[in-house]
């Protein structure tokens, strides 16, 4: 298996996440879990997907848009399924019998959405990284419950308007800031953690390969832009996506643990900011595309609210430079 797929190498591969799937218009879910399946495409890998919008649109019975072993699980036990699928391996591997007696290496991915990780599936996921299961967990981060109607969960950010936490006259949107989930999975001493997004494909492909060829638990955060509860044209994805780095709200980094300590590294566009900081541009550009922010921009009414966004943005982008020794 080769180290590093190109993007041109990409394209060829035959996809195992496939056309026929009901995910809206414009849904970034697709395009990562494309991209995710496609890195993995030379490689033995069994599929467990919590409830949530990938699950529910690319499942519809009596039809699927998988094209590899794939199971359906509960919102709150993906960590916890995948952990079972990689114990069966062993297990089956030591006896020398049963269907996944025959394979050398196991690549099991569990997919959950933010409500699915920062909530429901949380003790789960934390309890499979502290045992050392080999499988590869993937966020994907469309910062509400979607499927179930926009309700804000712990992975929505500070002042956006859901169903659960609507800007009005008594609250401007929710007021809790969005969880730190990479560090906290990063305290969990994985060997591997990485932020991944559809506006840089290259770069999910490089981390996904390198997360794949780790040995243990490994911890891959992808933002995923959504048309319905962001409120934005579907068009704009994968401008939105890319703003969010631009903008150091959502950077790229990884994270890799070399003799006992994990060693920070900026990717991408978050790699070019560190080195050119003038061309970081201001958290307004991301927020005023996106009606969940319409209130922040009525005149005067909130601006302490867009300053205290920015206030935050920049102190998490000072901490993660001092993390990469930069």
């Amino acid at each position: 298996m080769a180290d590093r797929l190109t993007m041109k190498e990409a394209a060829k591969i035959q996809d195992t996440l496939m056309s026929g799937h009901r995910l809206c218009a414009g849904c970034a879910h697709p395009i990562i879990g494309r991209m995710i399946m496609k890195a993995a495409a030379d490689m033995p890998t069994i599929v467990t997907n919590a409830t949530g919008c990938l699950e529910v649109a690319t499942t519809i019975f009596p039809f699927t848009s998988w094209n590899v072993p794939w199971l359906h699980n509960a919102f709150e036990n993906a960590a916890a399924n995948a952990s079972g699928i990689e114990a069966a391996w062993r297990a089956q591997r030591r006896s020398g019998k049963g269907p996944l007696a025959k394979y050398e290496t196991l690549n099991v991915i569990a997919y959950a959405g933010d409500g699915g990780t920062y909530d429901i599936g949380f003790q789960a996921l934390s309890g499979a990284l502290e045992r050392g299961h080999h499988f590869t967990y993937v966020l994907m981060d469309n910062e509400a419950y979607m499927n179930t109607g926009i309700q804000r969960s712990g992975g929505t950010p500070f002042a956006a308007s859901t169903t659960t936490s609507p800007a009005g006259s008594v609250i401007p949107g929710k007021q809790e800031w969005k969880k730190p989930i990479d560090d906290i999975m990063v305290a969990h001493d994985i060997p591997y953690m990485a932020t991944l997004s559809p506006a840089y494909p290259q770069d999910v492909l490089d981390k996904c390969r390198k997360a794949f060829t780790t040995e243990g638990p490994k911890f891959l955060h992808a933002i995923i832009p959504c048309t319905r509860g962001w409120r934005y044209p579907t068009a704009d994805t994968v401008t939105l996506a890319r703003l969010a780095t631009q903008t150091c709200i959502f950077p790229l980094y990884d994270v890799e643990r070399i003799d006992g300590r994990p060693v920070y590294k900026l990717s991408g566009p978050s790699a070019a900011i560190a080195r050119r900081p003038a061309s970081k541009k201001p958290v307004e550009e991301y927020l005023k595309t996106q009606g969940r922010f319409r209130h922040l921009f009525r005149p005067e009414e909130n601006k302490e609210l867009l300053d205290a966004i920015q206030e935050g943005v920049d102190f998490r982008w000072q901490l993660l430079l001092e993390k990469c020794g930069l």
